[in-house]
């Protein structure tokens, strides 16, 4: 798996499990400040995008994943 995959499926996780634990009717609903880091991760996404650069993604390769084609 590439470096990108990897980081497209943690922020997939991320999100899916800060909605879970932030939306008032989920079954492991914590609190609604959940809701920023689902917000925080989007941020982050967005900023890649536009900059062609990924902390996470720098950290994967470093972990020793494949860098993307």
């Amino acid at each position: 798996m590439t470096s990108w995959q990897l980081v497209r499926i943690f922020a997939g996780i991320f999100i899916l499990l800060s909605l879970a634990l932030g939306i008032p009717g989920s079954p492991i609903f914590m609190n609604e400040w959940w809701l920023a880091f689902t917000a925080f991760v989007g941020v982050n996404l967005l900023q890649s995008g536009l900059t062609k650069w990924c902390l996470l993604e720098t950290i994967m390769r470093k972990l020793g994943a494949p860098a993307s084609n």
